[in-house]
């Protein structure tokens, strides 16, 4: 006989399963952030010291644009794949494989005899992080799935925090003890917090498949609003808004610390830390979930692309001192990261039923991080041509035009619904 699904359950492998305490959950919850943290310390480390290894390796500005980005073509290519994957294996041990996978090759970097194994290390680190991000982001947008902003919007709350040490501290470490030493200390935490969330972590946090009971009328919340097809128009825009977000972002993260240090004449640790404040603009996540938990969630993304493309103008032809960065990078971290990564992740997840999350999360990743993967080489290639002003204007400015577009021909009654704008749509 089939058992029925209570309030607070959640569905693991077809049986419902009384769900952990709010507090364990919120625990757990904190590890896995932990080790996003890590993640988006590697991400954003090679930028600071990319002038460090130029010197070093005798690399051309388009080369160093290229190894700064090119850990998102592992991701690109890694995300999709990581969506089936995510069907065969379990969410904890695609989470940790992908934590290995990315820690190894980080700890490779800094052994690297040249151009070619150093592009391939930093790519296969992006594989690493494709399938912890696709894991991870599946796992928590499920099993807090009436919050899934909210959500989400904590893991980028853990990548700002991960964003702002990664520079900041990579920086000094690149001063005190050379390049090479941010590369091997971040190796080592990311195997650490592997083992540990190994042991630690229940499968009832990660392995949830699907959403919770509706609790007025003990049954599974209705899709049928939803399109029985992983690629619907809703999942089509918002991977092209995600491509618009992607492409802008590791734009500017590329060569922004190289601008300030050879244009506008900014010390190592000054530049490294303009670009933490990204990471502390990323912060700004648990508002942007918020934000997208309450509001129609494609206005709230189409004002943060705006609120973007006008950063971006700014930071490359108008600001010339120190605190004009600082603000104008925390705001691009606050419109980027914050908001834009938060809501149209959520939101491509909001748009297919729940069998397909992970797969969604896969599309997302692979949409997102694949232009990534060359933005800073376009970039530079600008730079060469138009300059850095120009290069701005056309790739943080026009190009995320698109992205708003693609936004703005969603349709709003083929989306899940978070509890709060559910609640709010039964008052009216």
């Amino acid at each position: 006989m089939k058992t029925a699904v209570q309030k607070n359950d959640v569905v693991i492998e077809g049986k419902p399963q009384r769900k952990l305490s709010t507090k364990v959950a919120i625990a757990i919850l904190v590890l896995l952030a932990a080790s996003y943290v890590v993640n988006a310390m590697d991400r954003q480390v090679f930028p600071v010291v990319v002038g460090a290894v130029q010197s070093e390796y005798g690399f051309s500005l388009t080369q160093s644009g290229l190894l700064s980005t090119i850990f998102t073509l592992g991701i690109g290519l890694a995300g999709i794949p990581t969506g089936f994957l995510l069907d065969k294996l379990s969410r904890k041990a695609v989470m940790i494989i992908g934590i290995v996978i990315y820690s190894a090759f980080t700890l490779f970097t800094a052994m690297a005899i040249g151009f070619p194994d150093m592009l391939a290390y930093r790519a296969i680190t992006g594989i690493g992080e494709a399938l912890q991000n696709a894991a991870l982001f599946s796992a928590v947008g499920t099993y807090f799935s009436s919050h899934r902003s909210l959500a989400i919007g904590s893991l980028n709350f853990a990548y700002g925090v991960g964003g702002f040490l990664g520079p900041y501290l990579g920086a000094k470490m690149a001063v005190a003890y050379g390049w090479k030493m941010p590369f091997f200390l971040y190796a080592v935490i990311g195997f650490a917090l592997a083992f540990i969330i190994f042991f630690i972590v229940p499968k009832i946090f990660t392995e949830t498949k699907e959403l919770e009971a509706d609790t007025t009328k003990s049954k599974k919340l209705d899709q049928s609003h939803i399109p029985d097809k992983l690629y619907n128009r809703n999942v089509l825009l918002c991977a092209t808004a995600a491509v618009a977000v992607g492409a802008s972002i590791y734009g500017y993260v590329g060569l922004y610390v190289k601008y300030l240090t050879s244009e506008l004449g900014f010390e190592g640790p000054t530049a490294g830390f303009a670009l933490s404040l990204f990471g502390i603009g990323a912060l700004m996540g648990l508002v942007g979930g918020w934000l997208g938990d309450r509001f129609n969630q494609r206005y709230v993304i189409v004002i943060a692309f705006i609120g973007a493309m006008i950063t971006g103008y700014l930071l490359f032809n108008v600001a010339t001192t120190p605190a004009q960065h600082y603000l104008l990078s925390f705001l691009m971290g606050t419109f980027g990261s914050g908001i834009l990564f938060v809501n149209v992740y959520s939101l491509i997840q909001r748009s297919v039923r729940v069998e397909y999350v992970g797969r969604a999360s896969g599309i997302f990743i692979s949409s997102l991080y694949l232009p990534s993967a060359i933005a800073g080489y376009i970039f530079a290639l600008l730079v060469e041509n138009v300059g850095w002003g120009g290069a701005a204007f056309w790739e943080l400015t026009v190009f995320p035009i698109i992205g708003v577009i693609a936004v703005l021909f969603m349709q709003d009654d083929k989306i899940n619904l978070s509890k709060h704008q559910a609640n709010k749509a039964s008052i009216h």
